[in-house]
């Protein structure tokens, strides 16, 4: 953009400066539109967990082993069972008068959305005894 200066003295010149009012204002909605947005997107809850050694839990006869595999299938005391079959053997279960608790052994590549598909449908079922099984933490000797 050239501006056209009329001066008495001179005839038409254009000025070569920029105007940086354009820019300074582009600049300063960028900056109000980032100042906004940024802490919509950085929602993470900063949490420092605890560092403990979990003691083995007394395995119960009763207890049910729920195994998910990397690919999805649930296991049933280590028998493959589909989704309403789980459904059945949850409600089986949760008749009893001392409902058996429930050992999760969920593969760690599994994904999230499988496992909490399977804890749903658990606790719906009425079993509220859920244990996460994990292995113990080697040693870096």
């Amino acid at each position: 953009m050239a501006i056209i200066m009329n001066d008495s003295n001179v005839e038409s010149d254009f000025v070569n400066d920029i105007n940086m009012t354009p820019l300074i204002d582009v600049m300063l909605v960028l900056l109000i539109v980032f100042i906004i947005t940024l802490p919509v997107i950085n929602q993470a809850v900063k949490v420092t967990l605890p560092q403990a050694s979990a003691q083995a839990a007394k395995a119960n006869v009763k207890d049910i082993d729920l195994s998910i595999t990397s690919d999805g299938t649930v296991s049933w005391d280590r028998q493959p069972v589909d989704d309403s079959e789980l459904s059945a053997r949850i409600a089986n279960a949760a008749n009893v008068a001392d409902a058996p608790a429930v050992n999760i052994y969920a593969d760690e590549n599994v994904r999230y959305g499988r496992v909490a598909k399977v804890l749903a449908s658990v606790e719906a079922g009425g079993l509220t005894k859920i244990n996460f099984v994990t292995d113990p933490v080697k040693d870096s000797k």
